[in-house]
């Protein structure tokens, strides 16, 4: 095996994406032969004893995928002591070892993704490939063309401009409207801060498509199961593995319930 950068092989090994991984070394987390990594220093996981919290490291037996249809009231983080929940807990009897890809706020539910596989998360929210993600948004009052507009060619944020966006009126009221947005970027809160800038804050917002890949109408909140080879296929092409064929459904899809 040639050697490569310490990151990727903690990506690899299911630590995270390459930036949390990044993160672990910053942190001190990890050492290589017993002395404390650095960022960008090279391994050869054949010869190399690698650790992180004194643990070495182990590649996974098999890639593990898997979809969630995220609840309300869930933080998307592996740990967080000042969260009432976290994700985690609805995932208590998936593989050991798999991590959320992305985010969705706490208040955000739908379609969020999980795997041990870091190069799969790396590719899949990297800005460089520009995957679509799709959002059913509830907002408050009725936009008019102008806001709608506004939403689809950039709104002025606090950090930049945000990049043009695909958004239709599916149904419109005075006191709520629904609109679908397609995003090809992903800042923090970032359709709840487009809507309050034109002036029609979300009330509900749930992501319904990553890529190609929807939310099933058969996947209750709070349950999870793994991703299909087709649906991983469509998702993204040439995946490092076969997915885990592991669920927590049922064959009439009524799994486990999370806590």
């Amino acid at each position: 095996m040639e050697p490569q950068r310490l990151q990727k092989w903690l990506a690899f090994c299911g630590y995270g994406s390459r930036r949390a991984c990044e993160q672990l070394i910053e942190q001190g987390r990890v050492q290589v032969n017993g002395v404390p990594a650095t960022l960008g220093m090279k391994v050869d996981p054949q010869r190399d004893v690698i650790t992180v919290d004194g643990r070495r490291v182990q590649p996974p037996a098999q890639r593990v995928y898997l979809m969630l249809n995220k609840p309300r009231g869930y933080t998307t983080t592996r740990k967080d002591f000042h969260a009432s929940h976290t994700v985690m807990e609805l995932l208590k009897d998936a593989p050991a070892g798999v991590f959320p890809v992305g985010r969705l706020d706490t208040d955000s539910e739908g379609l969020l993704l999980f795997t041990n596989d870091g190069d799969f998360a790396h590719r899949l929210m990297h800005p460089r490939y520009k995957l679509p993600k799709t959002y059913r948004v509830w907002v408050r009052g009725k936009p008019s063309e102008r806001a709608l507009k506004r939403l689809r060619e950039g709104v002025e944020l606090e950090d930049g401009v945000t990049a043009p966006a695909e958004v239709k009126l599916l149904r419109a009221g005075q006191e709520q409207s629904l609109l679908e947005i397609v995003l090809r970027e992903g800042r923090k809160r970032q359709i709840r801060r487009m809507c309050q800038a034109v002036g029609h804050p979300v009330q509900r917002l749930m992501r319904i498509a990553i890529g190609d890949l929807h939310l099933p109408r058969d996947l209750p909140p709070g349950k999870w199961r793994a991703l299909a080879p087709d649906e991983l296929a469509r998702l993204l092409p040439n995946p490092t593995n076969s997915p885990e064929s592991g669920t927590n459904s049922s064959p009439s899809g009524r799994g486990r319930r999370g806590r």
